[in-house]
């Protein structure tokens, strides 16, 4: 029963996690969309996506790695940022 309880509570995290991720791609340009789909083959997550005057960056992150994408598609792997945990 227990076992039961947990395998839900983990299936509906996934859900949440999933349902966050799409909205955040759903924000994305279509480039940022091509170009964060080949990092994800490289194990890269987006993590999230900020405005900065006008400018949309999508942050993707591998293990210690950060990538991030400009608005027009340009990938990033040695950016000069420090991600806030």
């Amino acid at each position: 029963m227990v076992v039961a309880m947990q395998e839900k509570d983990l299936l509906e995290r996934r859900e949440d996690l999933l349902d966050e991720s799409d909205s955040l791609w759903n924000e994305l340009t279509l480039a940022q969309k091509f170009a964060a789909s080949s990092l994800t083959q490289f194990g890269y997550e987006l993590d999230f996506i900020r405005d900065v005057t006008d400018t949309n960056i999508a942050i993707l992150s591998c293990n210690d790695n950060v990538a991030v994408i400009s608005k027009d598609g340009e990938i990033n792997t040695n950016p000069n940022i420090h991600i806030r945990l």
